[in-house]
């Protein structure tokens, strides 16, 4: 008979049924009151299972959702130009966006810089929230001239913009002139992404070009950096 504490034999359990693959990257743990009743312990014990798995980091807790296990960081390699769902396409995960704004405004100055307008112009403006299953792990907010798509919809933005672009509009994406750093969490991050506000965050700043030299969106977005690793080939100069 194991002398282990009770919270320690859950911990095991649950450890070992990740390891196994019998719970899967992104699955959902049982609710703490079916591992009260499964093992017959207290809720105390449970969370103390379950905040060492979580010191761990073979599970996270999503505020509101319950315990999950923690999936491997999403890959973003920089050289590569690639959607949200691309980049997610050989994980075989559930993703959706969550669009928050979906408006028409008048460029200002410098939001006409960026997009190459004329002041005053008319452009999209576009916030969404990126789901790794039901985890939020990306804020992103967008900003795209009116003129090059007047028809942008509501449903384009909860999908793939880029899909639209390519597939849709017949246009040929060429690049993406990219700046990331770490930033700490502002109050809206931190309520959208559900993250420690003493622990930073990797804010990506983008313009992106079409082949004929047009600017098609301008971009902020915001990772979870326990969620993402950005990773890019250094070739030495000979």
């Amino acid at each position: 008979m194991t002398n282990k504490p009770m919270y320690r034999q859950i911990a095991d359990t649950l450890r070992l049924q990740v390891q196994s693959g019998e719970l899967k990257p992104g699955d959902a743990l049982p609710t703490e009151s079916a591992l009260q009743a499964q093992f017959g312990v207290s809720r105390v014990t449970v969370r103390q299972a379950l905040k060492q798995l979580t010191a761990e980091a073979i599970i996270e807790s999503i505020q509101g959702s319950g315990s999950y296990v923690k999936a491997e960081r999403v890959n973003y390699d920089i050289y590569q130009l690639t959607s949200f769902y691309e980049k997610l396409a050989d994980r075989e995960v559930e993703t959706h966006s969550e669009v928050q704004v979906f408006e028409v405004i008048s460029a200002d100055e410098t939001l006409a810089e960026r997009l190459a307008l004329k002041a005053d112009d008319k452009a999209w403006h576009v916030k969404r929230i990126r789901f790794i299953k039901q985890k939020a792990v990306t804020l992103e907010e967008t900003w795209m001239p009116l003129a090059l798509f007047p028809d942008l919809t509501w449903e384009v933005m909860e999908n793939s913009k880029y899909q639209f672009i390519e597939q849709v509009k017949k246009m040929v994406i060429d690049r993406s002139e990219q700046e990331i750093v770490p930033v700490m969490p502002g109050a809206e991050v931190i309520a959208a992404l559900a993250v420690d506000p003493a622990q930073p965050v990797l804010e990506k700043i983008s313009r992106g070009f079409l082949q004929d030299g047009r600017v098609f969106e301008y971009s902020r977005n915001t990772f979870r950096s326990d969620d993402y690793k950005f990773t890019l080939v250094a070739k030495r100069r000979h």
